[in-house]
């Protein structure tokens, strides 16, 4: 009987293998997240740590997102996959893992089987469960294969982020020359005139610097792989914001804050380890 289940596993991942094998080929790293949908906290249980060394151990090359990562990576991220490890739900007292191959644009390429464990200690029950979800991925015959289209997709990624800074520029030029035309007219109109009292125009003249204010501390919000990172109008990078699986709220890499939707408001919220402070943030998307 055991060697009867044994047979129709190996069916089976054989025909999961002959499925996604030539795309898998296609990518040359697989990036493993600092955290999981699931876990509390990094590398909870050295879950995230297990991930990198099964990948490596069955032939890929896997890195956690937080290490130093390959130039050529960064330049075009359409060359790795983000391995989403994730719980399943279902199944009484049953701990169960699958783990997905995400491309550059969310798209699965590739899903384990179920890794299950009966375990009633969570990290014994974890590491048994994505030590079965592996057996689809350890007989994979991988071997990297360069695909031009990929190659493509991240010059088209890089052409894209670039009109995006263009744009930004020359907004940040437009507000210049606009408050440049402001402080010309208000020089204009006082020249001459001692202790000019406030007038309707000067108020205007306030409000409109509030405004221009308003746009220098404006922060805008360009896409990534797994979620956003935002620069503000020199542009520089203020901040990355990954995806929490919930509409209108993000975590912020590298920081204990989350920044959330309220109302028509964006709310950034950030613990300095003694109290929660809030502030509400001029984010575009």
């Amino acid at each position: 009987m055991n060697r009867f289940l044994l047979i129709i596993t190996l069916v089976v991942l054989n025909h999961l293998n002959g499925f996604s094998q030539e795309r898998i080929n296609d990518y040359k790293y697989v990036i493993i997240p600092i955290q999981y949908e699931f876990q509390k906290s990094e590398d909870q249980y050295q879950l995230n740590s297990l991930t990198k060394f099964l990948f490596n151990k069955y032939g890929f090359t896997a890195y956690m997102e937080n290490e130093n990562l390959p130039n050529d990576y960064l330049s075009n991220r359409c060359l790795g996959l983000i391995a989403d490890v994730k719980k399943v739900k279902g199944g009484f007292l049953n701990t169960k893992i699958q783990i997905d191959l995400l491309d550059c644009k969310d798209q699965v390429i590739a899903s384990s089987v179920i890794g299950k464990s009966k375990e009633k200690v969570y990290e014994k029950a974890y590491n048994i469960a994505i030590r079965e979800a592996f057996k689809t991925f350890q007989y994979f015959d991988y071997k990297y294969i360069p695909n031009p289209s990929l190659s493509q997709a991240g010059s088209e990624s890089s052409s894209t982020q670039e009109k995006e800074i263009e744009r930004l520029k020359k907004e940040v030029q437009d507000l210049k020359e606009n408050s440049k035309s402001n402080t010309e007219t208000l020089s204009e109109e006082t020249n001459g005139l001692v202790e000019e009292p406030v007038t309707e125009s000067s108020k205007t003249i306030s409000v409109n610097d509030t405004e221009h204010n308003s746009q220098k501390d404006m922060l805008y919000a360009q896409p990534i792989e797994g979620g956003f990172q935002v620069v503000d109008t020199e542009p520089k990078t203020v901040m990355v914001l990954l995806r929490s699986g919930l509409d209108g709220h993000f975590i912020v890499k590298g920081k204990d804050a989350v920044v959330y939707k309220k109302g028509s408001s964006w709310i950034l919220a950030e613990h300095n380890g003694k109290t929660l402070i809030t502030k509400e943030i001029q984010l575009k998307f």
